[in-house]
């Protein structure tokens, strides 16, 4: 899941985005008003945490002008103020959540599990692809009956292939979206962690692949049907 925090103490941001991403979400930062705003305009994120003291635009405009253009994406407010009034003026706006400073990251990470799960109650919070099931709120994989624990990357990884499995995705397209701008273009290490991964998420004997590979151009994430599962037996 993708997570933006809007926060312009660089410390504050630094420890909420490494603490996210050992608890692999995919994390992007904004340290001012206008830029958060556009970031989470252009952007899809599964939620964003947003401070209310910024430079530029405080946090209760741009979740004004957020929910404004109808943008609803789940939001939680940061702010080292915590007079009741403000609560009310950012729940009135549309906030999701009220989180005020100092907090511990244990609640943090526990209240963003809270809004991801009521922001979407209809959507199930497992993605499946053929036998393999992937928990988007615990980030374990499960096929063969045994849970698969994924590295930050492998879940983020695994979950953009899962979100686009059936289709054909060359690197250019899995680096935009996973590495985002952090990426050597001459490293393979794309095909790194997917080796990686079939060594997790595949069977011993290389029955039943989901992952393929499309030689000169990327990966496939393939949907095998259960009944050809099972037939492969």
């Amino acid at each position: 899941m993708r997570i933006l925090v809007v926060e312009d103490e660089r410390k504050v941001a630094s420890f909420i985005k490494h603490g996210l991403e050992e608890e692999r979400y995919i994390v992007e930062a904004a340290f001012d008003g206008r830029s958060g705003l556009e970031m989470a305009m252009n952007n899809q994120f599964d939620a964003i945490l947003l401070d209310v003291m910024l430079p530029g635009k405080d946090g209760f405009t741009i979740l004004k002008e957020m929910r404004d253009a109808g943008v609803a994406t789940p939001v939680m407010m940061l702010t080292a103020r915590g007079a009741t009034e403000e609560r009310v003026q950012g729940l009135d706006l549309g906030a999701d959540d009220y989180l005020a400073k100092p907090f511990s990251f244990e609640e943090l990470a526990a209240r963003l599990r809270s809004i991801l799960r009521r922001s979407s109650p209809e959507k199930s919070t497992k993605l499946r692809c053929g036998d393999l099931v992937l928990d988007t709120v615990s980030h374990f994989a499960y096929r063969f009956g045994k849970e698969i624990e994924l590295t930050s990357k492998e879940y983020a990884l695994l979950e953009y292939l899962i979100h686009n499995k059936n289709r054909i995705l060359s690197r250019s397209t899995i680096t935009q979206h996973v590495w985002r701008h952090n990426f050597d273009p001459e490293s393979n290490i794309i095909d790194v962690y997917i080796k990686r991964l079939r060594s997790k998420i595949e069977s011993e004997d290389g029955s039943r692949p989901l992952i393929q590979s499309i030689r000169g151009v990327g990966y496939r994430m393939r949907d095998l049907p259960m009944e050809e599962a099972d037939d492969k037996k």
